[in-house]
């Protein structure tokens, strides 16, 4: 396989025949499905990839998945803000539980006990079962899991997705869980089973590898301008804060600790957005985010 450099010439171009080409057999899908990973994990490979970053925004991306299969209103937005100003004590909702499983998931190498730390209502043993569930090639795997979970929680669709990514990352041998299935789906394709739910994962998994490898070169070029600014930034404590804007989806500035006060936060991130290095994504005048 054929791949050219995009323009930093590091990240290799997905093959255009991969989402082109049309599927008319269960093979021909299997096939293009296999190809996809295989080109995600070249992607993966590429040292410029800032790649707890491209996790962290994969998670948000398969939270708001989960919330649009099952059928509620939270977008992006409102997921950074449910868990974004959290104090101890406080609840982040439905949906922030959601965005939290997923964030806690992507963070350490997988393994039953991650699992179930994104995961605490379920005994580790059974998200071992779970995981178990599969054989044969990892798409197949992934499958497997997911229906094994639907079949006993068939309103938990985000716990369903989370661990068939687990097991496809595994299947892999990849050391992260790196959320694809569920980018891919359309709302009511989780109601298969079988043969046909196979079919649909693979099909989910050409769809979802297209986004992550855009999503990686986007962030690789930001992600490398950022890292480009950094030495001209005098601030006590920037190399700590550019450290968690290369890691985090969405940082608040009073979570820059490093800093001096959230004073200096606040115009740290604005001097960023001034260089071009990073952006504010709530378009508020207060409570804000930024990220690369």
């Amino acid at each position: 396989m054929t791949y050219a450099a995009n323009s930093f010439d590091t990240l290799p171009r997905m093959p255009s025949w991969v989402t082109s080409a049309r599927s008319e057999t269960p093979e021909d899908v299997a096939f293009l499905s296999g190809a996809a990973l295989s080109h995600l994990h070249l992607v993966l490979n590429q040292d410029a990839v800032p790649q707890t970053l491209l996790r962290a925004r994969l998670a948000l991306r398969a939270a708001e998945a989960c919330m649009t299969h099952q059928g509620r209103p939270e977008r992006a937005s409102e997921l950074r803000d449910a868990v974004a100003f959290l104090q101890p004590g406080d609840s982040p909702g439905p949906a922030g539980e959601v965005y939290l499983s997923w964030r806690r998931a992507i963070e350490r190498p997988v393994s039953v006990n991650a699992l179930h730390r994104a995961l605490p209502d379920l005994e580790p043993e059974k998200i071992a079962t779970w995981l178990d569930a599969g054989q044969g090639p990892p798409v197949s795997r992934a499958a497997a899991v997911l229906q094994a979970v639907i079949e006993e929680r068939p309103r938990d669709l985000a716990t369903a997705l989370l661990l068939a990514d687990a097991a496809l990352a595994q299947a892999l041998g990849w050391s992260h869980l790196t959320p694809l299935l569920g980018l891919g789906f359309k709302r009511g394709d989780l109601r298969k089973s079988d043969e046909g739910l196979r079919l649909t994962c693979h099909q989910a998994i050409i769809a979802a590898v297209a986004e992550a490898t855009r999503q990686a070169t986007d962030l690789t070029r930001r992600a490398s301008r950022l890292r480009a600014v950094a030495p001209k930034l005098r601030a006590r404590g920037a190399e700590e804060a550019v450290s968690q804007l290369l890691t985090q989806d969405a940082v608040a500035p009073t979570s820059l600790t490093s800093l001096r006060s959230d004073r200096a936060a606040r115009r740290f991130c604005d001097r960023l957005v001034e260089l071009g290095a990073v952006r504010e994504l709530t378009g508020r005048d207060t409570f804000r985010l930024y990220g690369v």
